[in-house]
């Protein structure tokens, strides 16, 4: 089936993410399957940063790119390296960003 025989590709991006962003990180990524509109939507910073907590501790100087590579990571990028690999803080404690999707908050390992 192409993009154009498929009606929901018809639906406005921005729509979309807004639908997945209410989801959880799973389902973001399920949807991506689902045509290149839902690919587009799931992959946007809209919505992996509903998935981020609203507030980061501080971390640690090194635990994420800086200057040009952190330009070109995108807020996806950002979380996959938060929940793929505990990170440390400022303050010494090491933590990882738990993708559950009831609390979705950042917890020890």
């Amino acid at each position: 089936m192409d993009a154009e025989a498929c009606e929901i590709g018809r639906l406005p991006e921005e729509l979309l993410s807004e639908a997945l962003a209410r989801t959880s990180t799973r389902n973001a990524c399920r949807a991506a399957a689902v045509s290149p509109a839902f690919r587009a939507a799931a992959d946007s910073d809209s919505v992996w940063a509903c998935f981020l907590p609203r507030v980061l501790p501080p971390l640690f100087t090194g635990e994420l790119p800086h200057g040009a590579a952190a330009a070109q990571e995108g807020v996806k990028d950002l979380f996959l390296r938060l929940s793929d690999s505990p990170v440390l803080l400022l303050d010494k404690r090491v933590v990882r960003l738990c993708a559950d999707p009831p609390t979705q908050q950042a917890v020890p390992p």
